[in-house]
């Protein structure tokens, strides 16, 4: 029988860290790919003319709106309606909108008015929205948002092919000067890798309400927000991780479908936002919780047997060597992902945002604990 007492130190360790980029590799290959690889379709027609309500929910949106909602009322479609619900906004907002109304006639302007004794989150501007809609195919963007083309929503409704009901998009944020910048926009390519590539996988969890479709059947019944209204977030995720299945969600990522939105400028601002919306994760079904869990516990692992390694010279070289591996595959996903989502300039700081985001994210979860989110828009 071998002596397991002369095994090492270093060699366990060693063993655990193959194990552990095995994960990783599981988690490249097997997942991120999806999206780093996809072959672009050919489009069936891209002047399709189903019927669609675009939504938006606006609080005090009224520059946002003046500069941004021009681009959504010219869009090339045939057939389509803009619902903007005014959320109890005391700025231009009404004023912006009533100029509008007169120049567009395919914009529709609802007001929900302040009550004192009821106070109320963007889901319930969002219910009044999807109410107030003409059409069966809704298409949510923000106030804040600007499509990258006047084919935006022809592209998200090619989606809708083949009998899909929901349609996840991309929507990166604008481009600006400075490290929180590059920060958030890297932490929103990394939950959109994330999401895309395991709706991809055929297991579709969450989108993002700054770019994302479905039909209005498909939210009554589901019951919409009901299961998680209290919440302040969760308008996006938690409805598509109840109602989203490998049959019924497609992800469109055309240059053309992208919408870009105003990023916060500040690491505490971006911070509060993080906050507000890792609330709802615990919420997620156990499926996603462990797809997601698979992918941050390969991740964290990985990298605490690669720093503990370095405390043993005979151990040292062949951990850094695995390391180093690691990374040059990474580069090559993370490229492959970055194109497709037009975020192709953060490949250069990689290493920078991933060590830092090692310490940020746990950090936020015990945040989370101590700190109740604001509302939105309050």
């Amino acid at each position: 029988m071998p002596d397991f007492t002369q095994i090492s130190i270093e060699l366990i360790l060693l063993a655990v860290l193959a194990l552990a980029f095995i994960m990783q590799m599981i988690v490249y290959f097997g997942t991120f790919s999806k999206l780093a690889w996809l072959k672009p379709t050919a489009n069936a027609d891209i002047n399709n003319t189903i019927p669609v309500s675009v939504i938006i929910c606006a609080r005090n949106e009224g520059d946002n709106l003046t500069e941004f909602l021009p681009k959504i009322m010219s869009q090339h479609y045939p057939n389509y309606e803009v619902i903007v619900v005014n959320d109890c906004s005391w700025d231009n907002t009404e004023d912006v909108l009533r100029e509008y109304k007169e120049v567009f006639p395919n914009l529709k302007a609802i007001t929900v008015k302040e009550d004192d004794y009821y106070k109320h989150g963007k889901k319930f501007a969002l219910m009044v929205g999807i109410k107030g809609a003409t059409h069966e195919h809704l298409l949510l963007t923000d106030a804040d948002c600007a499509p990258d083309s006047d084919n935006w929503i022809a592209e998200m409704m090619q989606g809708f092919a083949n009998n899909k009901e929901i349609v996840l998009g991309y929507g990166p944020y604008f481009k600006e000067k400075g490290f929180v910048n590059k920060l958030l926009r890297y932490d929103t390519f990394l939950i959109g890798l994330q999401y895309l590539s395991l709706a991809l996988k055929n297991k579709p969890y969450m989108g993002v309400g700054r770019n994302l479709a479905y039909k209005k059947d498909l939210f009554f019944k589901n019951k919409g927000f009901a299961n998680h209204y209290h919440l302040v977030s969760g308008d996006d995720d938690l409805f598509i991780n109840k109602a989203a299945t490998a049959s019924n969600t497609a992800v469109v990522i055309s240059k053309d479908s992208l919408v870009h939105s105003i990023p916060k400028k500040t690491y505490k601002q971006w911070k509060d936002q993080k906050l507000r919306h890792i609330t709802t994760a615990p919420l997620y079904n156990s499926s996603t919780k462990s797809s997601l869990g698979f992918i941050y516990v390969a991740n964290y692992l990985f990298h605490a047997l690669v720093i503990a390694c370095l405390c043993f010279p005979q151990a040292m070289l062949i951990a850094g060597s695995i390391w180093f591996l690691k990374l040059i595959i990474q580069l090559i996903v993370y490229n492959g992902a970055m194109k497709k989502l037009e975020e192709k300039d953060l490949l250069p700081f990689i290493l920078i945002f991933d060590i830092a985001l090692l310490f940020i994210y746990p950090t936020l979860q015990l945040s989370k604990k101590f700190v109740k989110p604001n509302k939105w828009k309050s």
